[in-house]
């Protein structure tokens, strides 16, 4: 019979922690994999550091609006667009790429940047470090099925990108015509003041959502009828707003909307930028995080300042230059593996597939601790979804921006985001990593037998770790990989490690597999030590059993986010990795930080307009150094600094679980704001649509030659 866990020792011989009262989750909101998701919140009081309560209380609001429903009303909506525009998909591959060559540009529109720096702009900040960081996690957590799931996002995503931004330029304000403004709560505001009966829906469909949320967070945070309070009072007036004439319930949504988005650009846009970059810039070069932090907050800084011409300028020249060089080093590894490919596109569609498909979950391996089809689906949703940012209402501000009198002509520009993001970049990205065998890599270096390594208790019985002697030389192959001079150890002074073990199944993966992480150290007399972290788990947990029979004892390199992608590199050509992911993430982040500063913007306009131009100069100056700011901040949080309870130094966001936590409350939060809104507008999109595309048929709107690739790429004034 297995150990059970001992009983917590006396609190007299343990030493003196901080105490938080958090939101301790166990949940009866279904999940996205398919499971309850554990988060039924009770108050306790638990010995852990403030960031892992605030991390806790974090995931538990996820449960709650990343759940199941929200992501079936977002596949449901895309599949709506897709057959109501009749695959629109394939005019933005066809339609879409004459528009942004050019070949319909016209001066005298009205806009600030023409149709290839709307989509530069707008891609710059989907085309970044979630085709890097983003695919290599879903990879590593959810196995090759999630990319599966990636696709089927991508192709309605195009779908849900055409109709949001049509709708966005339907409604657009054009009052300067050199500085249009738009996005979703531009829609509604403007929207709803035409049909009564449109509001009295809108308002029912805001308020009924509210209430459903509500009742998820009352069945999450215990029952407690303080949950109730907000929800009820936003809901009633939502009802009560639904019936009074003008602009003050579209006002209200757009506000709720534009609350969402500020969420989301400082997480998704902001804070997984930062940690990515910084994680990769210390993996290679050794530079604090907070260094990469201070030089990022410049760069973004000098940028920003110009508005919108020059964030369009930048993403234009950064955009295609950075995707090319991702994309030839991509090409090369996977030449250098081809005869790996098909069973790499085989894996992805098996272990994709639930088993009455066919589908079959793959078997952990190395590093890979395997995992369910509904886990591999939820994290290829989340990441897509992160990655394309199809159906959140960011790319339709960028695309506002965009010169041109003929509203559904952007929109089918806009269709061709999700493909060239989703489809070819992050599949580029996935192949690398199941190609080259990363994200089932074998261990850097193995204990030689069980007396160097020791599974024991915490010393307040909570939970267990690990006591290690040394760590012992890497191996050759993993030296060979991280080109480690001749007698140097190969490991590197702050990198994660993990052991795996076998304890409690974890309900996410449904395996019995688990990890004890732990960070590295140079110790006295040059020795490499480990200082393990812990694993709760009610029985005691054991080294599980390798291939030769034997309790495997690796020591694998927790490679998280881009780090990941680098490392897929490296296994294929020592070094390039190094080069090619580290000169990409920079170039990523920075595009994607300075696209999203630009949306939040357009948010703190929408709240604060009616202030004047005048008066709200100064807080969108406020904004941008505020958004700067927190690009240092991130940089800080990212170093392991911080006290962590006994004698470790822990970093506020240290892992790959953490940062996720953050990016999915900024992707939630959008997708239950704008869903509703696609849905109350999309018949006025889809209207339009069909009219242009009868009218293009007709031969109603003939291009003109393409200009020269430069001029475009420029922004300069064409016929």
């Amino acid at each position: 019979m297995q150990e059970m866990l001992p009983k917590p020792q006396p609190a007299g011989g343990l030493r003196k922690r901080r105490k938080v009262v958090i939101l301790c989750a166990r949940n009866d909101v279904e999940g996205v994999h398919g499971q309850h998701m554990h988060a039924r919140v009770t108050y306790a009081a638990l010995e852990l550091p403030p960031m892992h309560a605030i991390n806790e209380f974090v995931g538990t609001l996820n449960g709650i609006l990343f759940s199941n429903f929200t992501v079936y009303a977002l596949l449901i909506t895309g599949v709506i667009f897709t057959v109501w525009s009749v695959f629109g998909q394939t005019r933005a591959l066809t339609h879409g790429v004459a528009v942004v060559r050019g070949k319909y540009d016209d001066k005298n529109d009205p806009g600030a940047i023409n149709h290839f720096q709307a989509l530069s702009a707008a891609l710059s900040a989907t085309v970044g470090l979630g085709n890097i960081g983003g695919v290599a996690v879903a990879v590593a957590l959810g196995g090759p099925g999630a990319i599966l799931w990636m696709w089927v996002i991508g192709f309605v995503g195009m779908a849900l990108k055409m109709t949001e931004v049509t709708q966005s330029m339907l409604y657009r304000n054009t009052d300067d015509p050199e500085n249009p403004h738009g996005g979703p709560m531009f829609v509604v505001k403007k929207g709803l003041t035409e049909s009564s009966a449109l509001r009295v829906i809108a308002g029912i469909t805001f308020a009924a959502v509210t209430l459903f949320l509500t009742f998820l967070a009352y069945r999450a945070f215990d029952n407690n009828w303080i949950a109730l309070v907000p929800g009820i009072i936003l809901a009633l007036t939502f009802c009560g707003l639904a019936f009074v004439k003008g602009s003050a319930l579209g006002t209200l949504i757009g506000s709720v909307f534009v609350v969402t988005l500020i969420i989301s650009a400082i997480t998704g846009g902001n804070m997984f930028q930062v940690w990515n970059v910084g994680d990769i810039t210390f993996t290679y070069f050794q530079v604090p995080q907070v260094a990469t932090g201070s030089i990022l907050t410049v760069l973004v800084g000098l940028v920003i300042i110009g508005g919108i011409k020059r964030i369009g300028a930048v993403a234009g020249r950064i955009v295609p230059f950075m995707c090319i060089i991702y994309i030839l080093a991509a090409a090369y590894v996977l030449l250098t593996n081809a005869s790996e490919i098909p069973s790499g596109l085989a894996l992805i569609v098996r272990s994709g597939l639930p088993d009455f498909l066919g589908g079959s979950a793959p078997d952990p391996t190395g590093a890979f601790l395997g995992g369910t089809f509904g886990y591999a689906a939820m994290w290829g949703i989340k990441r897509a979804l992160f990655s394309s940012e199809a159906g959140q209402g960011s790319s339709p501000i960028a695309h506002s921006a965009a010169r041109t009198d003929e509203p559904v002509r952007e929109g089918i520009v806009a269709g061709l985001e999700p493909f060239i993001d989703t489809i070819v970049v992050c599949t580029l990205t996935a192949l690398v990593i199941l190609t080259s065998g990363a994200y089932k890599r074998e261990a850097e270096a193995s204990y030689a037998s069980a007396d160097e390594i020791r599974i024991v208790a915490t010393e307040d019985g909570s939970a267990w770790t690990l006591e290690s002697e040394s760590l012992p030389r890497m191996t050759d192959d993993a030296r060979r990989i991280r080109r480690t001079p001749e007698g140097a150890s190969g490991w590197r002074d702050g990198e994660t490690v993990f052991m795996i073990v076998e304890a409690d199944v974890d309900p996410n993966t449904g395996r019995d597999l688990r990890r004890i992480s732990g960070t590295v150290s140079r110790g006295e007399a040059d020795k490499w030590m480990v200082q393990w972290g812990t694993l709760a788990s009610e029985i005691k947990p054991f080294f599980r059993t390798g291939p030769d029979g034997q309790p495997d004892l690796g020591i694998y390199g927790d490679y998280a986010g881009a780090s990941m992608t680098a490392y897929a590199f490296d296994r294929s050509a020592p070094g390039l990795g190094k080069i090619v992911v580290t000169i990409a993430a920079w170039l990523f982040a920075l595009s994607t930080m300075i696209s999203w500063s630009y949306y939040g913007e357009q948010g703190v306009y929408f709240l604060f307009g009616f202030l004047g131009d005048r008066k709200i100069k100064p807080l969108v100056l406020l904004y941008k150094f505020v958004y700067c700011l927190l690009i240092f901040l991130t940089g800080v949080a990212a170093m392991k600094i911080f006290p962590g309870g006994a004698d470790n130094k822990i970093a506020l966001i240290g892992t790959d679980e953490e940062l996720d936590t953050w990016t999915t409350l900024g992707l939630g939060v959008m997708l239950v704001a704008n869903i509703p809104i696609m849905l109350l507008f999309g018949s006025r999109a889809m209207k339009a649509y069909h009219a242009y595309i009868r009218r293009l048929k007709a031969g109603e709107m003939e291009p003109h030659d393409a200009p020269d690739l430069a001029d475009v790429m420029e922004g300069h004034d064409v016929e």
